[in-house]
């Protein structure tokens, strides 16, 4: 039974920490060629990389925060893990900027929840954390992840390419940022900006 206090919960979803019990979970996760397509070109990450490099990082706390920078995923109904979050400051020492991602499991795909637990941690960042911008990147190519950043209240900011170490199936369009800021994110509460998509 887990008993890590939950990070957030939204109506279907539980945010955790991660614990040094979730390595088979994310090793698991990394196997799938198609949750690797857009990072690996579907290459799995071998499970001596997921224990040595991969879950320090997903253990680590930030000083600025006092928090991880990604959080385990999982069916609120059904204790199923789906995934991971991120919401990362991008400096040691501030979380005015930080960095939102998410990883899920192909059988959680098209079913919401990444746009349900981005709008979650796009919430808590500017309620709780003092967060005053949110990015975020992908592919260019990878239109699934774009139009969820979208739905999470982002907006296109740039395409910028960067040198691959492999090439991966797409990299020649480039990669793409979006961001949030507070000022945004306020005027859209507060202003009757634009609704987020559905």
């Amino acid at each position: 039974m887990d008993t890590v206090e939950p990070f957030l919960t939204t109506e279907r979803l539980e945010l955790r920490p991660f614990t040094a019990r979730d390595e088979d979970l994310l090793v698991e996760l990394d196997a799938d060629p198609e949750v690797m397509r857009y990072l690996t070109g579907g290459r799995p990450t071998p499970p001596e990389t997921v224990r040595k490099e991969i879950l320090p990082g997903m253990l680590r706390r930030y000083p600025c925060t006092g928090l991880p920078g990604y959080w385990a995923a999982r069916e609120r109904g059904t204790g199923e893990f789906l995934g991971w979050f991120e919401l990362r400051p991008l400096r040691e020492d501030g979380a005015e900027a930080v960095e939102l991602g998410y990883r899920l499991r192909r059988a959680a795909w098209g079913r919401g929840y990444a746009t349900e637990g981005s709008r979650a941690l796009v919430e808590r960042a500017f309620t709780k954390l003092g967060v005053e911008r949110i990015a975020a990147y992908t592919m260019a190519v990878n239109r699934g992840s774009r139009r969820v950043m979208e739905k999470a209240g982002l907006e296109y900011v740039r395409t910028f390419f960067e040198d691959w170490p492999e090439t991966i199936e797409g990299f020649e369009h480039g990669e793409v940022e979006y961001a949030l800021t507070r000022t945004g994110w306020e005027r859209r509460r507060t202003d009757g900006g634009p609704a987020l998509p559905a």
